[in-house]
């Protein structure tokens, strides 16, 4: 299981929207949880102003409201998650948050293991142009979105599957 939240501040003029702390941009921030194959299990919009730290808690916290995740042990995570959040998950909902760290002496991009299943849904999420922007008057909405957004991506392949072709 994965969990990020260093996402893309997006605009939104209507809802409440924050400033991100180090990029100055008013807008939102979107946190997912995913399961290994990167296909979405929770997802929470807040305002930008909100720490990534604070924006996961939110995501456990709906994660353990959804219902006992009795295969769910391990949970990766973006280095921005370190410090007392990885002791509130596990007395939470009982799994091991493992942060998985950059290296310092690496300049540029550098393919961080674990990682890139959030970055490939992150990705396919960008495909949708309605999530392009935060055109959404409420957060929940834009949770919604992203939600019909997976489940036309999970539904297109199941129909390539069904024909026979390679998905």
């Amino acid at each position: 299981m994965w969990l990020i939240g260093p996402a893309f501040p997006l605009r939104n003029y209507w809802a409440e929207v924050g400033t991100e702390r180090l990029q100055k941009i008013k807008g939102i921030k979107r946190h997912i949880l995913v399961d290994t194959l990167g296909l979405l299990l929770v997802v929470v919009v807040h305002a930008a102003n909100i720490q990534d730290r604070d924006g996961a808690k939110l995501v456990f916290a709906k994660a353990k409201g959804m219902g006992p995740w009795l295969r769910m042990e391990h949970v990766w995570a973006d280095g921005g998650y370190a410090g007392k959040l990885i002791a509130w998950v596990s007395s939470l909902c009982h799994w091991v948050l493992e942060i998985v760290k950059r290296n310092d002496d690496v300049k540029g991009f550098k393919l961080l293991p674990k990682r890139w299943v959030v970055e490939r849904t992150f990705s396919w999420l960008s495909n949708y142009r309605r999530l392009s922007k935060h055109y959404e008057y409420w957060d929940e909405t834009g949770e919604a979105m992203i939600h019909l957004a997976m489940i036309h991506l999970m539904l297109r392949r199941l129909t390539k599957r069904a024909r026979g072709e390679i998905a």
